[in-house]
């Protein structure tokens, strides 16, 4: 079927902005490192005065872990569709200008909701661990009011965060969003997104889910977490029951993919990490890029390997426009 979108994708909008830091920063903030955090604005707002002086060499950047995925799969060359919501604000503003210029679209809308534009505070450690505090601001009330319909049924996949399972009507969406495109023989594919929500939020995950996506994005720790197993053995056999193909990260040792027929480990490339900010987002966005223009799971998997090798070895979530196309020349 002809399809005029590669990916539709929903999740939050939210304006990151990076800050350096060090572990001791994190212990004196009782930071819980290594994670993401949601918290209010009041406990946001005190991070960032803490911070002050870091501020100077931060950077703002469009962000969300389904918009990090389709911006870059954009830049490789998808066409995309995002749902989200921002509020009438600077960071609002700038969020819908941002994807805008890396090509994405995104539902018109004539007028933007008062409220707050949601924001991440991504600190990066030396040992280029990154750990994100979260102000969901307006993002917490995106709800299937923010989907189009015509744009899913257009669409080869539809890309759901699992952050978006923290929200009762993120949750609704996501679930509204699935079963649309099973209707529209759209593929799903789900991002477990982070260790914590598959501690906190797995119910509702499974909720996400549903009989099944058609792709899963995982990292080792996370699908563990999900299958409730002790072994990445255990886990890549569990896992089987709630999608068709899956995608499992394993940080230095690269990724184990399941293509709905055999298993292929793919190696990582070697490189030193600066911020892993964005590395499964990037892993990701490649790999539908690639799956989307008629390359194997295997092909992909490679792909996707040495654009997340990339982005952890320069600071921020997103590689430079030129920088896409430099990783497709390894592309057979």
């Amino acid at each position: 079927m002809n399809k005029h979108y590669h990916i539709y994708g929903i999740g939050a909008a939210l304006v990151d902005t990076e800050i350096s830091v060090s572990d001791s920063d994190l212990t004196a903030m009782a930071v819980a490192k290594g994670v993401m955090t949601l918290v209010d604005e009041k406990r946001q707002a005190q991070l960032i005065d803490y911070l002050q002086e870091h501020l100077v060499n931060s950077q703002r950047a469009s962000g969300g872990s389904a918009a990090n995925t389709i911006i870059a799969a954009g830049y490789f060359g998808c066409r995309n569709f995002f749902s989200c919501k921002v509020a009438d604000d600077e960071n609002g503003h700038f969020y819908l200008s941002d994807i805008k210029a890396a090509g994405v679209s995104h539902p018109f809308q004539a007028e933007l909701p008062a409220g707050i534009t949601g924001k991440c505070l991504v600190m990066i450690t030396p040992d280029a661990e990154r750990t994100m505090n979260t102000f969901l601001g307006i993002s917490e009330t995106v709800s299937v009011a923010e989907l189009d319909t015509d744009a899913i049924a257009a669409a080869e996949f539809a890309y759901i965060e699992g952050y978006l399972v923290t929200s009762s009507t993120g949750r609704a969406a996501a679930i509204a969003l699935r079963e649309h495109a099973e209707r529209s023989q759209t593929r799903t594919a789900l991002s477990l997104s982070d260790p914590s929500i598959v501690q906190f939020f797995r119910d509702g995950l499974i909720e996400m889910i549903g009989p099944g996506v058609d792709l899963l994005f995982c990292n080792r720790d996370e699908a563990m977490s999900f299958t409730h197993t002790h072994s990445v053995e255990d886990a890549l056999t569990a896992l089987k029951k709630y999608c068709k193909t899956f995608v499992m990260t394993c940080g230095a040792d690269g990724a184990l993919i399941y293509d709905g027929n055999e298993l292929v480990s793919v190696a990582a490339q070697s490189v030193k990490a600066v911020d892993t900010n964005g590395a499964g987002d990037m892993f990701a966005g490649a790999f539908l890029y690639a799956i989307t223009h008629g390359y194997s799971y295997e092909q992909a998997g490679n792909f996707a390997s040495r654009a997340a090798a990339k982005v952890v070895s320069q600071f921020g979530p997103r590689l430079h426009a030129e920088q896409h196309d430099e990783l497709k020349t390894y592309l057979p």
